[in-house]
C-alpha cells in the first residue's frame, strides 16, 4: 500500500493505474475504522482494480464549539487495517495541503443541505461537498463508496454529481450495526457504559417504526410519533429531530408511500449520533 500525503503523490499513482486502464474505486473518510469504513472498502475491493482510501478529518465540517479537536484520530491503526482489506493507496493530507492559504472556493447544494442535519449544523454540508469535490477531483474515481448510514450526506453527494455532470458514480453502501442494533460510528467511543445502552433506543425505535409500518400504518405523522416517544422515555438520550421525508429531496411526507427515509439526530453525553432507515413502500 501506497501511502500519499500530497496531491502531487496521489496523482502520480492515480496517472499510473489509468496508464493500465485500472478502474478506480475510492472511499473518502475521516479516519478511526470501524467495520462500516472497512465495509466500504471491501465493497469497493471486489468492484475496481485500483481502490484508493482518503483520511481526513476535515475542519470545514465542523462548526464553532463542535468536536474536531477531540475528534478520535489513529493514523496508524487506520493504515494497518486499510492495508489487510488491500488497499492500493491511502491519501493523508494536512490541511493546509486542502485549504491552502487563500482559499476561497465553496461548493454548496441548494435544497438539500439546510434540512434534517442542515439545521442543527449549518455549513456542515458546504463543507462536505467542498472536500468531496475536492477528492474527487484529485483521486478521479470511476466509483466512490459512502454509506447509507449517513443518508443526508450520500444525497447532497449524489445531487452535487448529477448537477455538475462529474464522471464518477456513487454506490451507496447499507448501514453496519453493531450485534446489538446501535449503527457503527467513530462517535461511539464517546459513549461510557450507560450511555452506550441509553443509545440502543435509537436502532430499536427505527426497527419498531419499520414494523408498524409493515403491519400497515402509513401515516407518517403517526409513525414520527411512534419512534418520538420511545426515544423520549430514555432520560439519557436528548431527541434533537426525527423526521419522515422524500428520500429522493428531502421534503416532508405525510404519508409512508415510494422511498422514504426516516431520519433521526440525538445527543448522548458528548456524542451527536445519527441514524436512520430507508423504507420502500
Amino acid at each position: 500500500m501506497v501511502v500519499c500525503r500530497t496531491i502531487k503523490e496521489i496523482r502520480a499513482f492515480v496517472s499510473e493505474a489509468r496508464a493500465e486502464r485500472a478502474s478506480i474505486g475510492f472511499v473518502p473518510t475521516m479516519g478511526y475504522f470501524h467495520e462500516g469504513h472497512l465495509s466500504l472498502m471491501r465493497r469497493a475491493r471486489s468492484e475496481n482494480d485500483a481502490l484508493v482510501i482518503s483520511i481526513f478529518v476535515n475542519p470545514m465540517q465542523f462548526g464553532p464549539g463542535e468536536d474536531f479537536a477531540q475528534y478520535p484520530r489513529d493514523i496508524q491503526r487506520d493504515l494497518a487495517l486499510a492495508e489487510k482489506v488491500e488497499v492500493d493507496a491511502a491519501f493523508t493530507p494536512d490541511a493546509s495541503e486542502m485549504y491552502p492559504e487563500g482559499y476561497c472556493t465553496y461548493i454548496e447544494v441548494e435544497g438539500l443541505s439546510d434540512k434534517l442535519c442542515g439545521r442543527f449544523r449549518p455549513g456542515h454540508f458546504k463543507g462536505v461537498a467542498t472536500v468531496v469535490l475536492k477528492l474527487f477531483n484529485i483521486v478521479q474515481p470511476d466509483r466512490a463508496y459512502f454509506g447509507q448510514k449517513d443518508a443526508q450526506q450520500l444525497r447532497v453527494i449524489q445531487r452535487m454529481v448529477e448537477d455538475l455532470n462529474l464522471p464518477v458514480y456513487v454506490v451507496p453502501v447499507p448501514t453496519v450495526r453493531e450485534p446489538d442494533g446501535l449503527a457503527m460510528s467513530s462517535r461511539n467511543v464517546y459513549l461510557d457504559s450507560e450511555e452506550r445502552r441509553a443509545a440502543l433506543v435509537l436502532s430499536r425505535s427505527l426497527l419498531e417504526a419499520r414494523r408498524a409500518i409493515e403491519a400497515g400504518e402509513l401515516d407518517a405523522r403517526k409513525i414520527v410519533d411512534l419512534v418520538r416517544r420511545m426515544i423520549q422515555s430514555e432520560p439519557l438520550v436528548h431527541l434533537e429531530y426525527v423526521e419522515a421525508c422524500r428520500f429522493e429531496d428531502l421534503e416532508p411526507v405525510e404519508v409512508i408511500s415510494g422511498k422514504v427515509l426516516l431520519a433521526l439526530a440525538a445527543r448522548v453525553g458528548k456524542a451527536r449520533l445519527i441514524d436512520n432507515i430507508i423504507i420502500s413502500h
